[in-house]
């Protein structure tokens, strides 16, 4: 589908003033946030099955677009799903190098004695952070998280308030930590919706650490424990990510399968046992598989449109994606789909590489389907003296 999609060129012009730039700035940048139009999606879109949990959610990680979804935004206890937090901050520790696979962490007291799941690490008996990281995401232990969390902030206290800062910057509005573990606490809480971006940030940006969630046994202290997630025996696609249980949120599970070029991530809250957890995920990758296609609008760094640019070393500018442009679509819709470029102009030098220089309007039989912010794919410097003043002097004539 690369580059089949109709294109067409509006080019409005408005001064060149600072406040008209932030005006567009700001416009593009909250339609990074994956603006999506819902009347053509809403019309086309397979129906939905029933889904036997509080709270669910279903994302196409290709496209990062929400594919169907119940109570998103309602705050729940994630339980042992907030071991996925856990888990980021510490692939950033080591990549960060503040933290070393080979390093031995000492076991506290509070480390020991944790409720719940557990690895059985032990007081004066080394253990490795590598065997910690294995230990909470693989055996979920409860004793792993509070070591590692010892390990990289001192404190689980203060880990907990590394954890906030991280949701925060994830984009993670409604969700707050307490604790490292999930144990259930009045102010821990977060939503389908936060889950699904936390599992779509931990698969991107730590692609190294993640095949550790596919792993189907983990054996430390001559004790051996299953995964609990039931789905990596069940659909050989499915590779994560993170089961989770307490009385008061019940049976949650988050997976994720690829099939193919495609990556699903379903998020599955409150159901009442393991076998309905598993259910209703597998339910749900199956049904975005089947139902839906990601279609490749465009591929990374190809030109969608050269835009006339004022001042610079160049007197034009190379419009596109950084990555591949990928929207889901029902299946059958991909042949339908157009696109409309729209340019602010006039545009001045410097443009930096990745700075938001247009709008892409995509529609599927004419009606409105999504807009998408496109960037330059180049960076062009701003000219000489000479340049900019016969520039200058030819926007007086615009």
């Amino acid at each position: 589908m690369a580059g089949r999609a109709s294109t067409f060129v509006i080019i409005r012009l408005l001064p060149a003033t600072p406040k008209n730039f932030m005006r567009l700035f700001a416009l593009l940048l909250s339609l990074c946030i994956g603006v999506f139009a819902s009347s053509v999606f809403a019309q086309a879109a397979p129906q939905t099955p029933g889904v036997a949990a509080k709270a669910w959610l279903l994302l196409d990680a290709s496209s990062n677009q929400i594919l169907a979804s119940e109570k998103p935004d309602e705050r729940i206890e994630p339980a042992s799903l907030t071991k996925l937090m856990t888990a980021y901050l510490s692939f950033s520790a080591l990549r960060q190098k503040t933290l070393q696979l080979t390093q031995s962490v000492p076991v506290s007291t509070r480390a020991w004695k944790q409720e719940g799941s557990r690895m059985f690490i032990e007081p004066n008996k080394p253990v490795t952070v590598d065997e910690l990281i294995h230990g909470m995401i693989i055996q979920s232990g409860n004793d792993a998280c509070v070591a590692l969390a010892e390990a990289i902030a001192g404190s689980e206290e203060v880990f907990a308030q590394m954890m906030n800062r991280e949701a925060h910057r994830l984009g993670m509005k409604n969700t707050h930590y307490t604790n490292s573990t999930g144990l259930t606490d009045p102010g821990h809480y977060t939503t389908a919706r936060d889950l699904s971006i936390l599992v779509a940030a931990l698969i991107r940006d730590f692609p190294e650490y993640y095949p550790i969630y596919s792993q189907k046994e983990y054996k430390y202290n001559n004790i051996t424990q299953p995964n609990r997630n039931r789905l990596l025996w069940m659909d050989p696609s499915v590779d994560g990510v993170k089961t989770g249980h307490t009385e008061a949120a019940g049976w949650c599970l988050i997976a994720s399968g690829k099939r193919g070029p495609r990556r699903l991530i379903s998020v599955v809250l409150g159901t009442t046992s393991d076998n309905v957890r598993a259910q209703e995920s597998q339910k749900l990758l199956n049904f975005g598989f089947l139902a839906y296609d990601a279609v490749t609008v465009y591929q990374k760094n190809q030109t969608v449109n050269e835009l006339r640019v004022w001042k610079g070393e160049k007197n034009t500018v190379r419009a596109g994606f950084l990555e591949d442009f990928v929207v889901t679509l029902p299946k059958g819709q991909a042949d339908k789909v157009k696109a409309q470029f729209i340019s602010q102009q006039p545009l001045m030098a410097p443009v930096q590489l990745g700075a938001p220089i247009g709008t892409l309007k995509l529609t599927v039989d004419d009606k409105p389907l999504g807009d998408y912010p496109a960037v330059a794919i180049e960076a062009v410097p701003a000219a000489g003296i000479v340049g900019r003043a016969i520039d200058t002097v030819r926007l007086w004539f615009q």
